[in-house]
């Protein structure tokens, strides 16, 4: 009776090792916010766990570098920008673009109108923010592909290392700042700046913007075929995430507030960033557009005597987790 009891117990936790979900943890690029609401709406409505996934989301932040922490086996999968993941990878981290969530950039420089700039030639001579850990690179890229020295002079421009904040702007320090659509642009109004004040610039008017958020993973994971699986659930349910997001942006937005360990996050902000963000996801099903890698290549390798990359990646990117996860 003791052996019979005994292979009924053993019998039942086999099956429930069968059953368990299967662990993802994913890092985010930056902190809480509905720049990544597709992963917490599809963690909030039930989506990973219906694929059978128990996701673990961690937060990123200002100390913070997404690559340094697959690195160190920290994440299975990162939220990163190409030009920070092709640079990775150029420099020994072999980076892996497994889905596009994001089809446009959000990045443009934000200016003061009364600092006199009105195309990108009036920058020579002024101050312009920058951010840094990785965010510089398609700034770089502009400035080499304009011939603009960020050396200073009256000839070049004098960068700003800003902080993830618009201070430099309000306070004056910049004429110029880099702001995302679909954030800190949001914040400078809200801080009583009216758009008729300033003159923006964006990446994609310009002709460089490259890629920004998409799903990065290692590349020797995906010679393991049920690495591959994985990843294949978690982008088709990120997905699902990213679409219903879309499509309610209010409720979105309230749960990235509820995930908001910080409490920095205000509903209207998060519900602005949202509509914002929606722009830059809409038309993708994740899968990468090949067109969309080439002409980010073709941006940072344009950077003259000092470019992000210095020659074509190969294997940057691959479309086997999406074609696996049947993405239409």
């Amino acid at each position: 009776m003791k052996k019979l009891i005994a292979g009924v117990a053993a019998s039942l936790t086999m099956a429930g090792a069968a059953w368990a979900n299967e662990d993802v943890t994913l890092q985010l690029k930056w902190v809480t916010q509905a720049q990544f609401a597709g992963y917490y709406v599809a963690l909030d409505k039930g989506f990973y766990e219906d694929a059978g996934l128990d996701v673990t989301i961690k937060p990123g932040g200002p100390d913070i570098g997404p690559e340094q922490v697959i690195a160190g086996g920290g994440a299975d999968v990162i939220v990163d920008w190409m030009p920070a993941a092709l640079a990775a990878r150029e420099k020994g981290l072999p980076l892996v673009n497994i889905a596009q969530p994001f089809k446009k950039s959000g990045m443009m420089l934000t200016c003061l109108k009364e600092s006199g700039i009105k195309t990108p030639e009036d920058f020579p001579g002024h101050t312009l923010g920058v951010w840094f850990f990785g965010n510089e690179y398609p700034f770089l890229s502009w400035m080499n592909h304009l011939g603009i020295s960020t050396e200073g002079g009256d000839d070049g421009v004098t960068v700003l290392k800003q902080g993830f904040n618009v201070d430099p702007l309000l306070q004056k320090q910049a004429a110029c700042i880099s702001t995302m659509t679909y954030n800190e642009y949001l914040q400078v109004l809200e801080a009583g700046i009216q758009p008729d004040q300033l003159v923006t610039f964006k990446y994609e008017d310009e002709g460089v913007a490259t890629l920004e958020d998409g799903l990065y993973v290692l590349e020797e994971n995906l010679k393991d075929p049920a690495f591959v699986d994985k990843m294949a659930k978690f982008v088709k349910a990120s997905m699902e995430g990213w679409k219903y997001a879309e499509e309610h942006p209010d409720e979105a937005a309230q749960i990235i507030l509820d995930n908001d360990e910080t409490g920095a996050q205000t509903m209207e902000h998060q519900v602005g960033m949202m509509k914002e963000v929606s722009k830059l996801t809409a038309g993708s099903n994740g899968t990468l557009d090949p067109a969309d890698y080439e002409r980010t290549v073709d941006v940072l390798m344009s950077g003259g005597s000092d470019p992000v990359i210095t020659k074509k990646p190969e294997g940057a990117w691959t479309h086997e987790v999406t074609d696996k996860a049947g993405l239409e």
